[in-house]
């Protein structure tokens, strides 16, 4: 057993030495491989406006995606979304 683990870690570290060096070649770095939505963000240079705000919290959406928590107790209580927009 404790020799297929030590087989394991050698093979783990030539694969790792491998990966560094075809990173260096191709001027790789971590956080191209993040695919986070904050690289994303940043690879396209894109930011959305902020078109809805809450005076009272401060809280903010941009009219994408689902409409927040906040925003949908406000419709509820008989707000419309058009009074919080910017």
């Amino acid at each position: 057993m404790q020799q297929a683990e030590a087989q394991r870690n050698g093979e783990r570290t030539a694969v790792i030495r491998e990966i560094r060096a075809t990173m260096a070649e191709f001027g790789i770095t971590a956080a191209d491989l993040d695919p986070g939505r904050a690289s994303l963000a940043l690879a396209t240079g894109r930011t959305v406006a902020v078109k809805y705000r809450n005076a009272a919290t401060g809280e903010t959406w941009t009219g994408r995606g689902r409409m927040p928590r906040w925003l949908t107790a406000e419709v509820a209580k008989g707000r419309t979304k058009e009074e919080f927009a910017l």
